[in-house]
Order: structure tokens, then sequence, then C-alpha cells
């Protein structure tokens, strides 16, 4: 993909993240509130977000942004505002997603620091029901205005906790000592993504705050769309694999762009040209064994069934998008232009990890024994899931995961019988994967790590054909 194509392209406002009746957007025009030219203090600046009107009219921040330097940081960093959305998404008795703060408490001004000007920051004081997610700060010792920001319904966010140091005073001389400190989420659960707007927390002192501190994460649902799986196969004559269906798009999840490292893209690229990435589960069934028998008794047949699935595939994949398949990712390390910090994890069942979350690191291969009645041709299959991450334009992010499900083991023979009785129904169940016991392996996390041991050991399925 082309990058430089893809910053001189028309850039339009991506379409807001709607969480019930609140709607979240994301800004990178800012109005700088003050920095500390003419203090001893490391420099800095601290700048409020302003979302233009014509774009995106009704939103305003949770909190102003600080950052190190002095620099100007107008089309170069991104932070999240918030708009109130249709009351009618929010169920009955919740109330408006968001509202101006009561009142405001002075946490630190930087009386006796010798800066060129003045400065305070502020906790706003939510009302019952609404908290603040971030501090406000003013050019002076007067509170700032009560449309600075707004705070938003505690349904709607997750308690979380200091981060990293972004700066302190220390140096400055002021009369009080003052720190700030970034926003972590905590691990998001199964189909969610807990994610902090950008704001930040203020100590007094230059510890990193208790966990005792108040701080504030957004929390949206990750959007799935299911369709129907391919329906199993049945044989209809003696051609196994002239039953076997066309891979079919079963189930897609919609990311928001900062849950997404892509190594073609910085993250203000990608809010610009991509702001949502689509990524596709698509499910096929594949022929693992066929065989006729052809004596007057039973007989049991043996096949190997190979995985799909290896560590290395889950590795690589995760490095190159940022994306921990079945297991929790936060955001990506190389995103210095975005303030947004977040914690992801796809659904279970997008991802096979429902009954067995570590099959994604077993690339061993199974054996399949199925017991198939005289005079009958036999055939076995599996379901195979491939998984590609698209941008909006639909070029594909480089990487992709392959699952080969065990537990989908699927007889089939011909030609068919009457129904068998229910005494004979208790013999003639669905294949199921019979794994020795070992130890479990745990999935990759986002950083590089060394490969597990494998167990030598393959797995046996067995079922008895009518």
């Amino acid at each position: 993909m082309n990058t430089q194509t893809s910053l001189n392209s028309s850039v339009r406002q991506m379409e807001p993240i709607a969480v019930e009746n609140l709607l979240i957007n994301f800004t990178t025009e800012f109005h700088r509130i003050w920095d500390n030219t003419g203090s001893n203090s490391k420099p800095d600046s601290f700048w409020r977000p302003t979302p233009a009107p014509d774009l995106l009219p009704g939103y305003f921040p949770l909190g102003d942004l600080v950052v190190s330097g002095r620099d100007n940081i107008n089309d170069r960093q991104v932070m999240a505002v918030v708009r109130e959305g249709d009351p009618q998404n929010a169920e009955a008795g919740k109330g408006p997603a968001l509202s101006r703060p009561d009142d405001y408490q002075r946490v630190w001004s930087d009386s006796g620091s010798r800066a060129n000007g003045d400065c305070s920051v502020w906790r706003p004081i939510p009302p019952e029901g609404y908290v603040a997610l971030g501090m406000v700060c003013s050019n002076d010792r007067n509170k700032p205005s009560f449309n600075a920001v707004r705070c938003v319904r505690a349904d709607l966010v997750v308690a979380a906790s200091a981060n990293a140091l972004i700066w302190s005073d220390k140096g400055s001389g002021a009369d009080r000592d003052f720190s700030t400190w970034s926003v972590k989420p905590p691990t998001a659960p199964a189909g969610e993504i807990f994610f902090a707007p950008g704001t930040f927390i203020g100590a007094n002192g230059y510890s990193k705050p208790a966990a005792s501190i108040t701080a504030y994460a957004l929390r949206m649902p990750i959007a799935l769309q299911v369709d129907t799986p391919p329906a199993a196969p049945v044989l209809t004559g003696h051609d196994a694999s002239a039953i076997l269906t066309p891979p079919k798009i079963t189930q897609v999840v919609r990311l928001p762009w900062f849950t997404v490292s892509d190594p073609a893209m910085t993250s203000l690229v990608q809010l610009r040209t991509s702001p949502f990435y689509r990524m596709e589960r698509t499910d096929r069934y594949l022929l693992v064994g066929q065989d006729q028998n052809s004596t007057d008794m039973h007989r049991p047949f043996r096949w190997r069934a190979g995985r799909a699935q290896s560590f290395e595939m889950v590795r690589t994949f995760t490095r190159k998008t940022g994306i921990d398949i079945g297991s929790q990712w936060p955001s990506a390390l190389s995103a210095p232009e975005s303030a947004i910090t977040c914690s992801a994890r796809l659904g279970d069942s997008f991802c096979n990890t429902e009954s067995a979350p570590y099959e994604w690191v077993n690339s061993e291969q199974a054996e399949v024994i199925a017991l198939v009645a005289k005079n009958r041709f036999a055939a076995i299959y599996l379901m195979q899931s491939d998984y590609r991450l698209l941008r909006e334009d639909g070029s594909q992010v480089e990487g992709h995961l392959s699952y080969t499900d065990m537990n989908s083991l699927h007889l089939t023979d011909y030609p068919a019988e009457p129904e068998p009785s229910k005494d004979t129904k208790k013999e003639l169940e669905k294949p199921t994967a019979i794994e020795p016991e070992k130890e479990p392996e745990k999935l990759p996390a986002a950083e590089p790590v060394a490969d597990p041991q494998s167990t030598k050991e393959s797995a046996t399925v067995t079922d008895t054909a009518p």
C-alpha cells in the first residue's frame, strides 16, 4: 500500500463509535493553554482538544492533554472527544450519557515557578452517577469554564490506573510539587475494548499515584456480525471431494484504528484513511480421509489430520498487526503521536477458543479412527477457519491466520440407510477428539517469545459409521 498516496488523499471524518447513547470520535486539533517557558523544569505544554464545529459539531473534550516539549501538536496528536447520542439507544432510566461538571477542585498551580505565564490544574467534580475522565488546565488562577469538558455516565466507563510519567515540575521552584501521568486501562474481557481517551492523571508529588487514585477509561463492545456456518457434507456417491463447498465468511469483527498496528501506516494515517478495520473469519470443510469397507463386518479405518495453526503463525500475526488471537492485547507501542491507550480482546466464539484456548499453538497431527459399517463407503471431514485483516479500502494488512478445529470432525457414509434405533444411536454419535493430557501452552504475547516445547503424541479420534 502506498502510504504517501494515502496521506495526500482527501480526508473525511470518521463514523463515530456509538456505545448506547454515547458517541465517540477523535480530533487532531488543539488549543495551547499553557507552557512552562521561563521555568527550570523540563519543557512541557498543556493543550485543549478543539473539535472543528464543521466536522465534529456538538463534541466535547473529556479533559486536557499534557505533552513533553513545547512544539505545536496540531495534526500531530490524537485525542478522543464525545457527544450525546440518541437517547433511545440507552436502556430506560439510564439518562444522558454526558453531563457538565458540578464544580472544579484545584489540584496544582505554578505559583513560585518563575514561568512566564500562570497555570492551574483542576479536577472536575462530576454529578452523581457520572465520572470525570481527565483534568482541566487554566492559564490563570480561576476555575475553567463548565463547558470545557464533559463527564461520562458511570456505566459507560471502567476503573483504570496510572501508567507512565508524562511530565513533572521538578526543578521549577513551584510552591507545590506536581506530576502528570498517562492512564492505563485494565485488561479487557473477551469481546470488549477498554481505552483511555488521551487525558492525564495529576498528582501532588513525584511518586506514581497509588491504585486508589481515581482514574477511568472508556469501554466499548467489539462489533460482531455472524452468519450461518457451512452445512456439514453429506455423501451422495463415492466421490468425497465432489460435495465440498467454497469457503464462506461466517463471522466479522470491526476494530477501531487504535487497536491495530498497521505496518503500512502511522496512527494519524490510520485515523484519516482507515478508521475501522474488518477482521474476517472464513470457514470451510476439508476432507480428512475416505475409504470403502467392502467386507461383511465392521472395520476400523485410520487417517492423519493435520492442524493448520502454529505458534510461529500466531506470533508473526501478532507482530505484524498488534492483534493477539485468543488473548488480550495492548495498544501498539510504536505510536507516539497517539495519546490513546487500550486493551482489547476478541470474542471466544470468533477465535475458536471457547473449549480449547491453547489449541492455537498446537500444530501436532491427530490420528483419526473411524469404525465403518460393512459394505459402506465413508468419509470424514473437519472445519478450517481462515482469518484476514482488511483496511477500510479492502486492502489486506500483511499476515493471516488459519485454525483447524478438531472438535468439528464430521463422519458421513454412503449409501444411506434407514434411521437407526435409539439404542444404536448411542454408538453413532459425532466423532470427538481425544487428546492426551499435557501441560497447556500459553498463547504468544505481543512481544516475541521463545517457542514452547511441543508434544510428540498425537490425538486419537474414534467413531463408528452406521
